[in-house]
């Protein structure tokens, strides 16, 4: 769709991440949320709009239910991954989310499971 559209994915996901960067006061806990697992998704190379809905969400954490838990526990995971010296906000959650992530009714997908089974081998 996007070489349909004549625009690259990474111009057009960095105006998103833009956009939401310069918008996370208008943003719930749960929208927040789900675009920092969209970009995690897609493996979004910036880690500027991580960091800066991580931030932000750091003091709506109760707000959100366990779905949202889950989706921030893979975009933590994620950041981890690759940012290894990041200092993520939401690190010091680790714990919480992935029981969210693990209790969840939600069900992953195979891709999903698979990336949980491997970061569990290396013990994450």
């Amino acid at each position: 769709a996007f070489a349909t559209a004549g625009v690259g994915a990474e111009r057009l996901f960095g105006a998103i991440a833009g956009a939401a960067e310069n918008r996370i006061g208008d943003f719930n806990p749960q929208a927040m949320a789900n675009t920092a697992w969209a970009f995690a998704c897609v493996a979004w190379t910036q880690s500027d709009l991580f960091t800066s809905l991580g931030s932000a969400l750091l003091e709506r954490l109760g707000m959100l239910n366990d779905t949202g838990k889950s989706q921030l526990y893979v975009v933590t995971v994620y950041v981890q991954i690759e940012w290894p010296s990041l200092e993520f906000p939401l690190a010091a959650h680790l714990q919480s989310l992935r029981t969210a992530y693990r209790g969840s009714d939600v069900r992953p997908s195979l891709f999903q499971r698979e990336v949980s089974t491997m970061l569990e081998r290396l013990g994450w």
